[in-house]
């Protein structure tokens, strides 16, 4: 059987570590770069090959995608379809739209390409690791195609049901542990307002059954200042919350909590925390300056 040639593209956090166990567990591997040219290069010496992203899609059979979204994945299948040959899969490992996931497909499948969603889970460490969660939504015959080279990357991997329900799993995922990020940047901020320090809150919770990984990531910036204890930006998680109404609005489904916690994440996009080194953890300062606390 002929191995499989894959085309990546969005080499970020994410992409970067998901890019290079492809690569260094033997699959043959084109790149594609955007602005940051340092993940490429690394890849480079490590085997791979650069090409646009028409050369992905006329020489590779399977195709992933970490981009910052729905449009930006929509852009770049409009821009390989004409090149797209029968029989290839394009894997969108985004947080991206359901519907227009769908809608993707749909309009692949008229062409003989297949399309399958596989969002992640976890870190950037795990990515570099090679032991992300992802959930994926395909045919048991695209799943079974593509499985072996998710699982060079992802150490937990889930078939949650057909196209687009690998993005309905991931939004109702992030809702989760963006509402735990809310909830614990308020908490802080109350409990310093009332005479609490964040040591003696995290001395509680800690060990406790309120404790998880992500209260632990967390508060890895909250209580020991690192900046980069959980690198997913503000910026994509205002974004995925959106999504999550977008979600709940076509199901009608009252969105009371998520539409809260969508709005802590709005409130720091107001206060500027729309940068590149703006992460999750950091929300607890735009929620503690909103309320006069540090």
């Amino acid at each position: 059987m002929t191995k499989e040639h894959i085309g990546f593209a969005g080499l970020g956090l994410m992409g970067h570590g998901m890019a290079k166990n492809i690569v260094e567990k033997g699959y043959p591997l084109t790149v594609t770069a955007h602005r940051n040219r340092a993940p490429v290069e690394d890849l480079l010496t490590r085997g791979a090959v650069e090409g646009s992203l028409e050369t992905l899609a006329s020489h590779s059979t399977i195709i992933f995608l970490t981009l910052p979204g729905s449009p930006e994945v929509a852009e770049a299948v409009a821009r390989m379809s004409p090149h797209l040959r029968p029989g290839t899969v394009i894997v969108d490992c985004s947080t991206s739209d359901p519907t227009v996931t769908e809608r993707l497909a749909a309009d692949l499948a008229a062409k003989g390409v297949h399309f399958a969603d596989a969002p992640l889970s976890r870190t950037p460490k795990e990515a570099w690791e090679g032991t992300l969660d992802c959930m994926v939504g395909a045919t048991d015959e695209v799943f079974a195609r593509i499985k072996p080279v998710i699982a060079t990357w992802a150490g937990k991997i889930v078939h949650i049901g057909g196209v687009g329900d690998g993005h309905r799993m991931k939004l109702l995922n992030n809702f989760l542990s963006l509402g735990y990020a809310a909830i614990y940047a308020e908490a802080l901020a109350l409990a310093s307002k009332v005479g609490i320090s964040t040591a003696t809150f995290d001395s509680v919770i800690r060990g406790g059954r309120m404790d998880c990984g992500f209260y632990q990531t967390f508060m890895g910036y909250a209580l020991d200042g690192n900046r980069e204890a959980h690198r997913f930006t503000l910026t994509n998680a205002y974004k995925d919350l959106r999504y999550v109404e977008s979600m709940a609005n076509a199901a009608t489904v009252t969105t009371t909590m998520a539409s809260a916690a969508k709005n802590s994440f709005a409130g720091a996009m107001a206060q500027g925390g729309a940068g590149p080194e703006d992460y999750v953890p950091h929300l607890v300062d735009f929620v503690g300056r909103a309320n006069g606390v540090k």
